[in-house]
């Protein structure tokens, strides 16, 4: 094993950084940790994320999912978008997609994702699973309306059917 694996086992992140070329990899994804515990394994968050990547259609991906603090975020919602407080997740489509290419960051907050799970009667795995597809659908060109009609929008939508067919279906009831 080498020293780059056998550190990631014990911090439970997982870097496309460390042992691998890029282009290397179709659908590359990175997961990290940044000073946030997650409720969800490094590798199940990749997993989704490749599944939902290939049912878009998407061809090539390079993906980074940063899990992060609710100071982090809102550092970040504040410089980006100039909202104040932190959010669940916030995306940045990198490149806009082309030729099923896909290139971008998406930063969740585990915090916030806890909080959003409360108020909607459901696990805080599923709440991350949502986000980290509410992330990958952004990087993808996908928009919703900002304000309650988001909801029933076809990002939603879309987002809810990935959510039950990637997550909801292989999770096992505890």
């Amino acid at each position: 094993m080498s020293p780059d694996r056998s550190r990631r086992k014990k911090t439970g992140t997982a870097s496309s950084k460390a042992a691998r070329v890029p282009g290397s990899e179709p659908l590359a994804v990175s997961v990290a940790c940044d000073g946030v515990r997650v409720a969800v394994a490094s590798a199940r968050v990749a997993d989704l994320a490749r599944h939902v990547l290939k049912a878009l259609g998407v061809r090539q991906a390079m993906l980074s999912i940063t899990f992060v603090t609710p100071r982090s975020i809102a550092r970040l919602n504040r410089l980006h978008l100039g909202h104040s407080g932190p959010t669940d997740v916030i995306t940045f489509e990198l490149a806009a997609p082309v030729d099923r290419s896909v290139l971008g960051d998406i930063y969740i907050c585990p915090a916030v994702a806890r909080k959003n799970a409360v108020a909607m009667g459901v696990g805080v795995r599923e709440e991350l699973a949502r986000l980290v597809v509410h992330g990958i659908l952004h990087a993808c060109g996908w928009e919703h309306p900002e304000d309650e009609s988001r909801t029933a929008s076809r990002m939603w939508r879309r987002q809810e059917q990935m959510l039950r067919r990637f997550w909801i279906s292989r999770t096992p009831e505890t």
